[in-house]
């Protein structure tokens, strides 16, 4: 990346992006960037190295920025701000080797491969061809990933058995259920469908490598290694998902001061449903069978997408603006073989691909739809969606960085269930097994701070605990307090373990995030009175990019 003088700190930021796509083509997919499918990420060492000396030249050239004339500018500002404290994130990740040890159930380089491919275009010939190219290049990038967890195992720093297993178990339904063959069912003819059908085969090779690998190899050299992460790496994975300083004491007091809030709520919304009942989740046990549900998979999916075009007809123009392209959003059903949680895959910088939510089936074809309510305002309208594709109308005005790359989980998780609770405070769960699903979804955020500190820093249970007070967490506990206290499916449930242990600190960013969120409203709404108004400040919010959990609660209470 060349130096530029007197750029600003969005210009180096710009500079960075086009120099890490060149490095990590999967960004370049993420963004619809033509050429970008082609071609996969080099995650062995040395790969991984390029990618952080790239980080430290960037920092260099950042500090030289903003002495520039114009960096205080509150948009080069927080522009700066960000990438400072991404790429400091980052490179305390890959200083601890956190990359020679990354397997978890959702985002591991595994993970990212294989979602890549569904983000690639189809449209014409030689969009079929890049995705030829893209698989066949699969086999070079799990050897590389696999080139640095053997690495990771020679230095002392090994994956925890329970991810591996699961990663296992992932490929084996994922391969059985066609792999990387799916890609090529639509696949035109002339020739081309034999081509990609060919790569495909080429692609499930080496993935079945990867998982013979792990099952003979691998599992057994992380036998008997903890799950739980201790202090040390749990302060570096807080401050990657939260872009912040995390007091892991405070926050697991919230968590446990949500969980009684919202168990009060629960017992008071299932007596609507059901006189006398006080167990709300015996109550969404019998909304399961009894209550509003979708048949099918296809049908599902249509239901979901019409849920969200009225959440968009609705919500625009009263409590949001949604310029014409954020209005589009797509509904799909998730590949097999994947974490049990529904997710959102942002457009690209041009719209030719729309922003989409994924509803993983685990197998199922019934689906109650006061599971899906407040989960989709969270994957779509107002939620993720509204955000990401807000962020890509808004990119060149602030930058790729802020608004497609230098993501902070806590800022976007923070918003999508904000949105959840924002659709409460409008009146928009006017059914109670709607409003009981919706507390259900907000009760699992809560339970995740608990169980997260609580499993990695072995915290006790405390005595105003209603379920084993006095005891230090483990995954065990952890996994019998989510099945008590959560309307959720066993397999969901235990997913959700492994998620919390594979991916330390990321599943407390939505209560914190949303906290964030609620107290900057609150701070802006304390500055300006009656002159407060409600819309013109979530548009302003959405328009400031991604931000550090304290820095995003200060910027929310300027504006």
């Amino acid at each position: 990346m060349p130096s530029q003088p007197d750029a600003l700190p969005r210009e180096i930021s710009d500079a960075y992006v086009d120099a890490l796509v060149e490095l990590d083509p999967l960004v370049g997919i993420t963004l619809g960037l033509p050429g970008a499918s082609g071609a996969l990420p080099d995650f062995s060492p040395d790969g991984r190295e390029a990618l952080a000396e790239l980080a430290r030249r960037t920092l260099a050239q950042l500090r030289a920025a903003e002495r520039a004339p114009g960096a205080d500018s509150d948009v080069e500002r927080r522009c700066a701000t960000l990438l400072k404290e991404r790429l400091g994130a980052e490179l305390a990740q890959h200083e601890a080797g956190e990359h020679l040890r990354a397997v978890d159930n959702i985002s591991s380089p595994l993970h990212q491969i294989r979602k890549a491919f569904p983000l690639m275009p189809v449209a014409t010939e030689e969009d079929w061809r890049a995705i030829a190219r893209g698989l066949n290049a699969v086999p070079a990038a799990l050897a590389g990933y696999r080139a640095s967890l053997d690495t990771g195992v020679r230095h002392g720093l090994s994956a925890a058995p329970r991810q591996v297993s699961e990663n296992i178990t992932q490929l084996n339904e994922w391969l059985g259920t066609g792999g990387f063959g799916r890609q090529a069912v639509d696949a035109p003819g002339n020739g081309l469908r034999t081509e990609v059908e060919a790569a495909a085969r080429t692609a499930n090779e080496a993935v079945a490598g990867l998982r013979d690998w792990f099952t003979q190899v691998y599992a057994g050299q992380v036998e008997g290694q903890p799950d739980a992460v201790g202090g040390e790496r749990y302060a570096r994975f807080a401050r990657l998902y939260t872009g912040a300083e995390v007091d892991p004491d405070e926050a697991y007091a919230f968590g446990w001061s949500e969980f009684h809030r919202l168990l009060a709520e629960m017992r008071a919304e299932a007596r609507r449903i059901r006189p006398g009942a006080d167990d709300p989740w015996e109550v969404l046990a019998w909304l399961d069978d009894h209550g509003r549900a979708i048949e099918g998979e296809e049908e599902t999916r249509l239901w979901l997408q019409s849920f969200m075009d009225e959440a968009v007809e609705v919500l625009d123009g009263r409590h949001f603006d949604m310029a014409g392209p954020v209005r589009q959003v797509e509904s799909r059903i998730a590949p097999p073989g994947g974490a049990a949680a529904p997710y959102y895959t942002q457009p690209s910088l041009d719209f030719s691909r729309p922003g989409r939510t994924w509803l993983p089936t685990l197998g199922r074809t019934r689906f109650p739809t006061h599971h899906l309510v407040s989960t989709w305002y969270h994957e779509g309208v107002p939620g993720h969606h509204l955000q990401m594709a807000h962020w890509t109308l808004v990119a060149d005005s602030l930058s790729r960085y802020q608004t497609k790359v230098g993501r902070i989980s806590a800022t976007t998780e923070g918003w999508a269930l904000y949105a959840e609770r924002l659709m409460d405070e409008l009146g928009f769960y006017t059914e109670p097994q709607d409003r009981l699903g919706h507390l259900d979804a907000q009760m699992i955020r809560a339970l995740r701070v608990v169980v997260d500190l609580g499993m990695h820093l072995r915290f006790e249970i405390p005595a105003h605990s209603p379920y084993a007070a006095g005891w230090r967490w483990t995954p065990s506990l952890a996994r019998e307090f989510l099945g008590r206290y959560s309307g959720r499916p066993s397999e969901y449930l235990d997913s959700e373990i492994v998620r919390y242990l594979g991916r330390p600190a990321q599943s407390i960013t939505y209560k914190l995030g949303e906290r964030a969120w609620l107290q900057g409203r609150e701070a802006a709404r304390a500055r300006q009175g009656a002159d407060f108004d409600l819309k013109r400040w979530h548009m302003a919010a959405l328009s400031l990019g991604s931000l550090g959990l304290d820095d995003l609660r200060a910027e929310l209470g300027r504006i």
